[in-house]
């Protein structure tokens, strides 16, 4: 599996990470057994950066990562892990404050049995907090050494650069990297939040990169969600998210593609994603070895031009004013810069 350097840290991370909120979910998941087995296929094919959040499964997918780890030479791989989102019903069980960070970070120590965590990120925005208090918090764990980097996910791009400049006022570093929900049917990042991430030097990783399975062609066709799918059973989730009339053309559009160019469409999804420059890894979930195996192919292809240029075609985004007015004037500046030598647009 190849590898690319997260953000400006030298950090090198497989191209493809996995994915684990699968692990111990009930009713759409995989058990402890699959989740093993997952890991050791997927550290075999050359992977290296297992992500998980304290909340998925209630906790339960750290455990069965911390299950796992002592198979394996711990200093081998790159465990993430998250926080924000409430794990008790604590008044302070929540959010960004420092006693939550802290408190977190502590608990996902001890169930993923490391001394260490290799990227912890914000797991959402907490608008309560100052960037102040959340980057001194972070830079005190990384000194302590229970986390290497900090990182944050789903932020908007005012927060990221807000948290971004006080690290920057510490003359710390800031966060070594983003992970944002980015493929064929979502495009809303390449708004602001990609090119906050270029220009302040932060790598980027793709959850959900088939959309929630929609862009694996194993529904094309189909007009409603079908019984017994993920779909059903995170409805109030994946089927806002996805499902819609334009999402479910471009998952049609993908499959057609993919069987005119003797591929599948999840091969296709995945290599899109690594065609882009700024793409640090993708993060590929699965409830089985055998789904694993089928999204890492997607790391083995290399777009041709005609092909790069039909899945642009078939995804590309609504525009707001804002995002197409700034694109106008971003061209329309390049293209002047072409007449002064050694200009640099970032």
């Amino acid at each position: 599996m190849n590898l690319r350097y997260l953000g400006k840290s030298g950090l090198a991370v497989s191209e493809l990470s996995l994915g684990t909120m699968t692990f111990g979910a009930q009713g759409w998941g995989c058990d402890e057994k699959e989740s093993h087995r997952i890991l050791a296929a997927y550290l075999e094919s050359g992977g290296n950066m297992i992500d998980c959040a304290d909340v998925y499964a209630k906790g339960e997918s750290e455990r069965i990562i911390g299950s796992f780890l002592p198979t394996i030479a711990r200093d081998e791989v790159l465990i993430a892990t998250k926080c924000n989102f409430p794990f008790n019903q604590s008044p302070n069980g929540v959010g960004s404050n420092r006693k939550h960070i802290v408190t977190s970070v502590e608990a996902s120590l001890k169930r993923l049995g490391t001394d260490y965590i290799d990227i912890y990120y914000l797991h959402r925005i907490d608008p309560t907090v100052a960037a102040e208090e959340v980057m001194e918090t972070l830079d005190i764990l990384k000194r302590q050494g229970k986390i290497l980097y900090s990182a944050c996910s789903n932020l908007p791009a005012w927060r990221l650069m807000a948290d971004s400049m006080e690290a920057k006022a510490r003359q710390s570093s800031t966060f070594v990297c983003g992970q944002y929900m980015y493929n064929l049917i979502d495009r809303s990042s390449e708004q602001e939040i990609i090119p906050a991430m270029i220009h302040q030097g932060i790598g980027l990783l793709c959850w959900s990169p088939l959309a929630g399975g929609l862009l694996t062609g194993k529904y094309y066709g189909q007009q409603s969600v079908p019984q017994g799918s993920r779909f059903e059973y995170r409805k109030n989730l994946d089927v806002p998210r996805f499902w819609t009339q334009k999402g479910k053309k471009i998952a049609d559009d993908l499959q057609e593609q993919a069987l005119a160019s003797g591929l599948s469409a999840t091969q296709l999804a995945i290599a899109w994603l690594l065609d882009k420059q700024y793409v640090s890894s993708v993060i590929l979930g699965a409830k089985s070895v055998g789904q694993l195996k089928e999204a890492m192919k997607g790391g083995e292809i290399a777009l041709t031009d005609d092909l790069r240029n039909k899945l642009e075609a078939i995804s590309k985004p609504d525009k707001s004013y804002l995002w197409s007015f700034t694109d106008e004037t971003n061209q329309q500046f390049r293209e002047r810069a072409q007449s002064f030598p050694g200009t640099v647009i970032v």
